[in-house]
């Protein structure tokens, strides 16, 4: 064999794509926030990319919850049901993971209501709380309009779910309706609302500074306190100077406003998803879509010679075989050091791989997730600029920020240059902001149900 040419500076020069400009960040900052003032309009809100939904929670966590709650998580390919008691000093919540089977998630909206509600009665009877009458929070992260605190009609599916006959519908009378059906549990649904928003409760229920609620996960959005009077749209009770808005930013980009920083591979994996053209920026950064953007740039390099002599598998070759958890356990890995690199590229049948191949595709993985980072950041300190707030705490839930060895602290450093001097924030991680905030979301509206009785 001839000596081997090192490579890396040509793939170092292609993944120059992902690499985002502090200008091209403050360019994406200017144009969301212009989004974000069109979904709180009301004469912009109808066409507007970034819907900003208003989601009626105006009361935070304050400390002062009692009681027993159910809560219900869905917004994946598996669901839980949780039970938390609220307790002067304690907080105990015992939970359960269900799968939602392919055929579900894909059949009909009174199937998956059904196995929803058939779940729940099973972990009723689990916890021996069956015959009691409970208040029940819901967690749907699912893009909501919401008409009320228990009223949310579903926009769009996304993140690979299509049952048919729920998109238009109220989403709780669909969980009321299945719990009818049965006949045999007595509950009462006290709130929906989405894992952004159920993060920011949790956080707040520990922090009060938290005033932001964030996911990278399967998943993007955010959710943030903005001013009553900014949101055009509330139609609520008036009085309280603030409200939770749902931005689902997941959706920013749709209307091409990223095309001047998305990549080919970006382009690819949009055309080839289940809904093409829908949640642009979510694709670019979310976990569902991370790993596949590393493996169709590894693919691209491979075959223009620069990885691996040329020569690919057929692993590799076919659509979602690299996973978003491999992005990670690369990354994971001390500077000069590949154990997981390779393990990683054994399973995917390339252990022909090189030391300067594994450089090359640590590289990759680095720049696709930097880049996420750095979108998510420019989203963030967006929302700590229009606040104006002198010092914010931001919940973070989702399994990229919570397992990506380096995005907490990426994050920190990129915000940290885009927001204004004065500003001053942290981010915190979320303790299962989707089961607990949905059962504190109930427990808020049961003590301010109290108050005014």
């Amino acid at each position: 064999m001839g000596m081997a040419i090192n490579q890396l500076p040509r793939i170092r020069e292609e993944c120059e794509v992902f690499h985002l400009s502090e200008k091209q960040c403050r360019e994406i900052m200017s144009r969301l926030h212009n989004d974000l003032v069109k979904g709180l309009g009301k004469d912009s809100h109808a066409n507007s990319i970034v819907k900003c939904w208003i989601t009626y929670i105006q009361d935070l966590p304050n400390g002062k919850e009692r009681g027993k709650f159910l809560a219900l998580d869905l917004g994946g390919t598996n669901f839980r049901v949780l039970i938390i008691n609220l307790g002067e000093n304690h907080f105990d919540m015992q939970s359960k993971i269900y799968a939602i089977p392919n055929h579900i998630m894909t059949g009909t909206g009174i199937a998956l209501f059904d196995h929803i509600a058939e779940c729940l009665a099973n972990f009723m009877k689990e916890h021996f709380v069956y015959e009691e009458r409970l208040a029940l929070g819901f967690t749907f992260s699912f893009p909501l309009k919401q008409l009320g605190l228990t009223k949310g009609i579903l926009q769009r599916w996304t993140k690979g779910f299509s049952c048919s006959g729920v998109v238009g519908e109220d989403v709780v009378q669909g969980l009321k309706d299945a719990i009818a059906r049965r006949g045999d549990l007595a509950l009462s649904v006290m709130g929906i609302l989405n894992d952004a928003s159920g993060t920011l409760m949790s956080c707040a229920h520990k922090n009060p500074h938290c005033r932001i609620g964030i996911i990278i996960g399967t998943g993007s959005n955010a959710c943030y306190v903005e001013k009553t009077e900014n949101c055009e749209l509330f139609d609520g009770e008036p009085g309280k100077p603030e409200l939770l808005i749902n931005t689902e930013w997941g959706a920013f980009g749709d209307d091409g406003t990223l095309d001047f920083v998305r990549t080919e591979f970006d382009r690819d994996v949009d055309v080839n998803s289940i809904n093409p053209g829908k949640q642009i920026q979510e694709k670019m950064i979310s976990g569902m879509y991370m790993g596949e953007l590393v493996r169709l740039a590894l693919v691209k390099y491979t075959r223009m010679g620069l990885l691996f002599g040329g020569r690919g598998s057929d692993l590799l070759y076919e659509r979602g075989n690299f996973y978003t958890k491999y992005v990670s356990e690369i990354e994971s890995d001390k500077p000069g050091d590949y154990t997981s690199c390779m393990e990683v590229l054994e399973e995917l049948g390339l252990s022909h791989a090189t030391e300067a191949d594994m450089a090359g595709v640590r590289h990759v993985c680095e720049c696709v997730s930097r880049r996420a980072a750095h979108l998510v950041s420019a989203g963030i300190a967006t929302l700590l600029n229009k606040m104006a707030e002198p010092r914010v705490t931001v919940g973070i839930d989702g399994s990229v920020y919570r397992f990506h060895p380096h995005f907490h602290t990426l994050m920190c450093e990129k915000i940290a240059q885009l927001v204004r001097p004065g500003i001053q924030f942290d981010l915190m991680l979320s303790e299962d902001g989707s089961g607990r905030g949905a059962a504190l979301v109930a427990a808020v509206a049961c003590r301010e149900r109290e108050v005014q009785a």
